[in-house]
């Protein structure tokens, strides 16, 4: 993919000098070796990503018996035969030594598979004694990357499936271990995110929540380097992705958005599309943070800094997020625009559509993804937030009128992949995150 900051340079724009100064920033990216400037991501592929492989791995028993029982096809299939399935494979995990290291990865996968399906939680606690020890001995030992990876998925979609508040303790040294000294950069990639779903399901507490995002910080700000994973733009971006989940939890932002909008804005400078819009949603999610609702005692001032919120709630700015801001504005304004023979069709497009809403949004930080100010013609009024709604079933939708609410769907999904609304209709850790609607009868 062509290099994004090659074309900065090239514009005579202006390149941040911040990473110099860090010990983190070493040598630049190898299309950027010769160039003295902050290393940022390299490009990756983006067809095969983690989520994407996630989903090849979900369909790959078509050809096996794994859908079949989740869909209760079959003659002899009884409506419950997926339990028993379950059952089986988790029986595979907790018997390590009667199983091999692929048939343990099979097993991991099949169960992970099963669990977003199916909300599995009565299941699961019966052998979460064993369960649990068994997943996590795959994940220390990290025989080979195939494992440990299935091992990273199973872990995070257990989590959010028991919904326990004891968790966190159990898992976050080892993970954070892996994040660190695995060499392994999928292992690393998957440690990360099983971090975040760990702390935000398993019971961290805000301060705890706080001290993960200082770390994901570090990660982002040196490009991967302080976990031993120099530009490695699928690192950085699964970073990003957590800090943002976690970000949503914690009420008062202001003390860490100092340091955090300086990485952030630093990582617009990437060579890979992906980053450069895990970093602006965080940027519209600071944004967002900073306005807060007017309290019942306090008074009205007509040259504030205020906005109306979805809801027609009075919303007031209470503190400056980036003083710089004209500055980050152009550099969105560019990220929207943006054209160029080598970025891809499918990069240009996420590009121009997230950076529009990110600036509209920084701009008006009390409008959230989606926002239109185009006119129904029916009732003449703007058409606002709300655009984006994901569907659960006949009557109930979720609308992403909100970057907190977009950033908890975006967390879910990497979990949960399809099963999603499955889950949300049955399981209460993921509906509680993000309120529903009722549809509308027309």
């Amino acid at each position: 993919m062509h290099d994004l900051r090659r074309q900065a340079l090239e514009s005579g724009k202006t390149v941040s000098r911040k990473a110099r100064s860090r010990i983190a920033s070493g040598a630049s990216s190898k299309a950027n070796s010769a160039v003295n400037s902050p290393a940022h991501s390299r490009a990756a592929s983006r067809a095969n990503s983690d989520d994407e492989e996630y989903l090849s791995d979900g369909t790959a028993w078509s050809t096996n018996s794994i859908d079949d029982i989740l869909n209760g096809e079959g003659a002899e299939l009884t409506p419950d035969a997926w339990k028993a399935e379950l059952n089986t494979r988790i029986e595979q995990i907790v018997d390590r030594k009667r199983s091999s290291t692929e048939g343990r990865g099979d097993s991991l996968r099949a169960y992970a598979h099963i669990l977003m399906a199916r909300f599995s939680k009565d299941e699961v606690d019966r052998r979460m004694s064993e369960l649990l020890p068994s997943i996590l001995w795959s994940i220390k030992q990290e025989t080979t990357e195939q494992e440990t990876v299935k091992a990273l998925k199973a872990l995070a979609v257990t989590i959010i499936t028991v919904d326990s508040d004891d968790i966190y303790d159990s898992v976050a040294d080892l993970l954070r271990r892996k994040i660190s000294d695995s060499e392994s950069i999928e292992v690393k990639v998957g440690a990360i995110h099983a971090l975040s779903i760990a702390a935000f399901f398993g019971g961290a507490s805000e301060t705890e929540m706080e001290d993960i995002m200082s770390f994901l910080v570090e990660i982002v700000e040196s490009d991967g380097l302080f976990v031993n994973a120099h530009d490695e733009a699928s690192v950085v971006t699964a970073a990003l992705e957590a800090w943002g989940l976690l970000a949503t939890e914690v009420e008062d932002m202001e003390d860490a958005t100092e340091a955090a909008i300086e990485a952030f804005v630093d990582q617009l400078e990437s060579a890979d599309a992906g980053v450069q819009i895990a970093a602006g949603e965080n940027i519209a999610l600071l944004y967002e943070k900073s306005y807060s609702p007017l309290e019942a005692d306090e008074e009205y001032e007509a040259d504030s800094e205020e906005d109306g919120d979805v809801s027609g709630d009075k919303m007031v700015k209470r503190y400056t997020v980036y003083r710089r801001q004209d500055q980050l504005l152009h550099t969105l304004d560019e990220l929207a625009g943006i054209s160029g023979r080598g970025i891809s069709k499918k990069d240009k497009k996420s590009l121009h559509s997230s950076f529009a809403d990110i600036r509209n949004s920084v701009e008006k930080p009390t409008r959230g993804p989606k926002y239109s100010t185009a006119l129904d013609q029916d009732t003449g009024r703007a058409y606002g937030a709300g655009r984006m709604k994901v569907k659960i079933n006949r009557s109930v939708e979720v609308r992403i009128d909100k970057w907190w609410k977009l950033q908890r769907l975006n967390a879910l999904r990497r979990v949960l992949q399809g099963g999603f609304t499955h889950q949300y209709d049955e399981n209460e850790a993921v509906s509680r995150c993000l309120p529903f609607s009722v549809m509308k009868s027309r």
